[in-house]
């Protein structure tokens, strides 16, 4: 089965061909991130216009670069939730006026079960059910993955998602949009143990996460060092704060892992590509004799060909999407349509 996938979520313009939920024919990506690095982060009025302007054109490719027609392909899937409401919709309404032309069926796939089914095009054998640790930068989940469409939120943070606040922090620290990517450059140079910062845990709830103080702790040394006139060794800060967010992560990951038996761990999501992250979860896995999957880099980031592979296990549970179908700015990952 060929499904055509679309992907508007945020500032990325994304098409592809995927066949079989596992093998990517074609995946095309247009980036707006040196635009909204004017502006230090996304702006959803320019995010939505550029959608506009370039959702026909990958499309397009995406079809030619798999060397198929429209109909050729048979099901168009797109993603309908959760993101900026004005990005979705241009994907959303795009992605039902192609079916309706077309008449293939319309299969809505939620944006963080995507990132998850990245997984499945970098390694075909994964097969659920396996825990996976969702990292973005607007998102930060631990779910059971039960079956393809069947998950279960273990956790999940309280406040700033990780790649907000090390988007957040390195903003602080001067350093350019999108600034995890840029941190994680900067602290493979400098030491972690320079500066003691804190790790917050939520009472109660072991597999639960709070960043904003951890951000905010970062912020406020900023300022009192520019205050008396000092100047931080930035590479140390950065990786100091790096190791912290990831100390987060692993901790409730692992304790999670431990408490329900898990011996399949996936990380999925933008700061799944961070170096740090993925070096210490597969140390983890390694000492304990777990499995560990994560996605190649180029799948990280948002993408359709991710869409894809979710849209193939959605169209087979019976998930399909009449004419009506809306965007979602708000949508938990376990939740159905």
């Amino acid at each position: 089965m060929r499904i055509l996938a679309l992907e508007s979520s945020c500032d990325e313009t994304a098409a592809a061909v995927v066949e079989d939920g596992r093998k990517v024919l074609s995946s095309v990506v247009a980036s707006q991130v040196e635009e909204h690095r004017l502006y230090g982060g996304v702006v959803p009025e320019i995010a939505s216009r550029r959608h506009c302007e370039a959702v026909v054109g990958v499309t397009q490719k995406a079809l030619d670069d798999a060397g198929l027609t429209l109909q050729e392909v048979d099901a168009i899937a797109v993603t309908y939730a959760p993101g900026l409401i004005g990005a979705l919709l241009v994907g959303v309404n795009f992605a039902k006026g192609l079916a309706l032309s077309s008449g293939k069926p319309l299969i809505p796939v939620h944006h963080l079960r995507s990132h998850i089914a990245a997984n499945y095009l970098t390694s075909p054998e994964l097969e659920p059910p396996f825990l996976c640790l969702i990292v973005s930068g607007g998102h930060s989940h631990i779910v059971q993955v039960r079956d393809y469409t069947d998950l279960h939120v273990l956790g999940r943070t309280r406040d700033d998602a990780a790649g907000e606040a090390f988007d957040k922090a390195a903003r602080a620290m001067g350093m350019p949009y999108p600034g995890g990517v840029e941190m994680d450059k900067r602290a493979q140079n400098g030491n972690p143990e320079a500066f003691r910062l804190p790790h917050p845990t939520v009472d109660g709830a072991p597999y639960d996460f709070s960043f904003s103080g951890l951000k905010t702790a970062v912020i406020n040394l900023i300022h009192n060092a520019e205050q008396k006139g000092q100047t931080l060794p930035l590479e140390d800060l950065a990786a100091s704060f790096r190791k912290a967010v990831v100390d987060c992560l692993t901790k409730n990951f692992v304790k999670a892992a431990q408490d329900t038996g898990s011996k399949k761990l996936v990380i999925a999501g933008g700061v799944s590509a961070n170096s740090l992250l993925r070096s210490r979860l597969q140390e983890e896995c390694r000492n304990r004799g777990w499995k560990f999957y994560m996605p190649e880099l180029k799948l990280c980031g948002d993408n359709a060909a991710m869409v894809g592979a979710q849209g193939y296990y959605e169209y087979i549970s019976g998930n399909v999407a009449g004419y009506d179908l809306n965007a979602c700015a708000e949508m938990a990952v376990d939740q159905n349509r």
